[in-house]
């Protein structure tokens, strides 16, 4: 089997986690736009693949203990800035501000080459298996802050 020159969940960088897609077809409206809902999917698969590269498994995480952990989104907002179309490039930026107590905020870009299409602040809420809001334990929100510096936290 050949090896991959990259990861297709993305790499970890010194500003938090990168994540390549392209825009498809079916990403974009009647007019050759991506649609405003579609910016949802890119996001969610950049904090997605975020975790998994920085070891998170969320299926272990809803049984690793008697109270399950779940993340899920408490509030989010958007900034739409320029649009994308189809078979544009869109490299996604997930970077953590704030893990603690039983929140984590991250901050998303989506950019097309240099240019920045979506600024997104995520607020995601820790829970347990019942819903219950949980504290993220400590090793768990250490790892969603190591490597990150005052100078790139603000994405």
């Amino acid at each position: 089997m050949t090896e991959r020159p990259f990861s297709i969940s993305g790499e970890l960088t010194e500003a938090g986690h990168r994540l390549v897609q392209r825009v498809y077809y079916e990403d974009t409206d009647f007019s050759g736009l991506v649609y405003h809902a579609r910016y949802l999917h890119f996001l969610e698969r950049g904090r997605t693949d975020y975790l998994r590269c920085l070891g998170v498994e969320q299926r272990e995480l809803v049984s690793a203990d008697e109270e399950g952990l779940v993340f899920v989104v408490h509030r989010m907002e958007i900034d739409f800035k320029s649009p994308a179309r189809m078979d544009d490039v869109l490299t996604i930026l997930t970077h953590t501000e704030k893990a603690g107590g039983a929140k984590m905020v991250l901050n998303q870009q989506i950019r097309s080459g240099e240019t920045l299409l979506i600024a997104a602040k995520v607020i995601i809420a820790v829970i347990n298996a019942k819903g219950r809001p949980r504290r993220l334990p400590e090793t768990l929100a250490a790892k969603f802050l190591e490597g990150s510096t005052p100078e790139v936290r603000d994405l």
